[in-house]
């Protein structure tokens, strides 16, 4: 079962993320990330490899696309906040956009 993040873990698992740009959300207990692409064709190239690896690990994020950028939340719905499996998907995300 998944579990909120704790104390102890939010700094490991979050701040190497921080660091590449994620942010936490105003007002909730979520991250968010906007990423630009050369173009439409890219961003929605990447959303399809996100949306692979999200369902594979039954965890999807809300995400909004205009053209070549996509505004990204992550949170677990299931424990009212940040998991494990937030951080997961958000390094994955970083990686398909290299």
């Amino acid at each position: 079962m998944t579990e909120r993040l704790s104390a102890e873990t939010r700094g490991p698992l979050l701040d190497p993320l921080f660091a590449a740009g994620w942010q936490m959300l105003e007002g909730r207990d979520a991250i968010t990330k906007t990423y630009e692409f050369r173009n439409f064709i890219e961003a929605f190239g990447w959303m399809t490899r996100v949306a692979i690896w999200a369902e594979k690990w039954d965890h999807h994020p809300e995400w909004h696309n205009v053209y070549k950028t996509v505004n990204v939340v992550l949170s677990t719905h299931d424990v009212g906040g940040l998991s494990t499996l937030d951080a997961k998907l958000a390094r994955k995300m970083d990686g398909l956009s290299e």
